[in-house]
């Protein structure tokens, strides 16, 4: 075929695809053609535009280097990472809701004792954890395995600074019990990295770059899903308008503050500190 134009290109393009083995594969490319298509027709950028968006995916992978993830930033700023999500997992009755896994988890957390402290001595609030793991029906799941992470009190992971240091994040296993007690400091609001193309976006929409005060767990247990949920601080200023659209009610949690006195765990305390508690249920595989 020939003379392609505005009205025939569509057909052609996937035409082409006609004899591709993957079933699921073909299916996809079809329907990625289609829409890529019409959103072009809708759009009718001109030349110059349609540039700076290739150059602009360019600079997506020119910054995604270390610890960076910016196409990952860039799915969870547009909220395709959180529409991914929900179609992944329409949880059954007892089930903790999930949200975004984000650019900053690593695989080679430390793993720790219960009752350690995952700050590493960082500044911040002392925060006093006892979570429990469970099945959706109520059923106690020890040895669990939980991973934790979080920003520090300035708003970084650790795999944002030099050096290499892990703090602020661990492998724990839940006991006989299903529960996990352990130390950090209060989480606390912090901006997605915005010095590359996506902060770019950000800027030029009028966003703001934030993210609700939160912490980060993943959880896996022989026989479930793995969970991958935050926790978020009530009262955050960003709960409404959190960057990535990952805040959900039933995962918004008081923190309790409190000032002195002796913790669950026999430690006297000075100043403020603040509490969690909460209950996490894991949906059967199937």
């Amino acid at each position: 075929m020939r003379d392609f134009d505005e009205n025939n290109i569509t057909d052609a393009v996937i035409d082409r695809f006609a004899n591709t083995p993957d079933t699921r594969l073909k299916t996809v490319m079809n329907s990625l053609v289609r829409h890529l298509h019409a959103f072009v027709k809708d759009v009718e950028p001109t030349f110059d535009e349609w540039l700076f968006a290739t150059q602009f995916l360019k600079r997506c992978g020119h910054i995604s280097t270390g610890g960076r993830e910016e196409f990952i930033l860039l799915s969870d700023t547009l909220g395709v990472s959180m529409l991914v999500d929900a179609i992944n997992h329409r949880m059954p009755a007892g089930a903790t809701e999930t949200t975004v896994l984000g650019p900053f988890y690593l695989d080679n957390a430390q793993e720790m004792a219960q009752g350690a402290d995952i700050s590493m001595g960082h500044k911040g609030e002392p925060l006093y954890a006892d979570v429990e793991v469970r099945s959706a029906g109520g059923m106690p799941l020890a040895g669990a395995t939980v991973d934790i992470w979080q920003s520090d009190d300035d708003g970084f992971y650790d795999m944002q600074k030099e050096g290499g240091e892990q703090y602020l994040r661990g492998r724990f296993k839940t006991d006989a019990e299903g529960r996990l007690k352990f130390w950090s400091i209060a989480p606390t609001f912090y901006p997605i990295p915005f010095d590359g193309p996506v902060g770019d976006m950000i800027q030029a929409t009028k966003r703001h770059p934030y993210r609700p005060a939160h912490l980060h767990f993943m959880i896996a247990a022989p026989g479930y899903e793995t969970l991958v949920t935050h926790l978020f601080v009530a009262g955050d200023k960003y709960l409404d308008s959190d960057a990535v659209f990952g805040v959900k009610q039933s995962l918004v949690d008081e923190f309790p503050r409190r000032d002195g006195g002796t913790a669950p765990d026999g430690k006297a305390m000075t100043g403020a500190w603040r509490t969690l508690n909460y209950s996490f249920g894991l949906a059967p595989k199937d």
